[in-house]
């Protein structure tokens, strides 16, 4: 299980904010109980991103990156997050200059 802060275009317009935290977790190892809609969007590599949330009420749930391994999962949906520390902060390059960066964190200028 690792945290991470997504600073990519697409991440802020999606959380409505700077970036976007997220939880990469195995696949398989996520419950959700419900229907969940999902829509497609193109990542930098050429590889599709399924986003997927809740039909009711709108709420981001899950992301699965074709050709990746594991699942994000949006942290507000996890039961207990305050035991959660960000680990990784993915397209730094693209980071609004008013975002301070977590002083413990690997840095990526992109997604890899």
């Amino acid at each position: 299980i690792t945290w991470v802060n997504g600073h990519w275009e697409d991440c802020q317009k999606m959380a409505g904010s700077g970036f976007i935290t997220g939880v990469l977790v195995p696949e398989g190892s996520v419950k959700v109980n419900g229907e969940l809609k999902s829509y497609k969007v193109e990542a930098d590599s050429g590889n599709g991103i399924a986003r997927n949330f809740c039909p009711i009420c709108g709420t981001r749930i899950s992301v699965e990156l074709e050709g990746g391994v594991g699942v994000g999962v949006s942290y507000t949906t996890l039961d207990d997050s305050s035991w959660l520390e960000p680990a990784i902060e993915f397209y730094t390059s693209k980071a609004q200059p008013w975002i301070n960066l977590c002083s413990n964190t690997e840095k990526l200028t992109d997604m890899t």
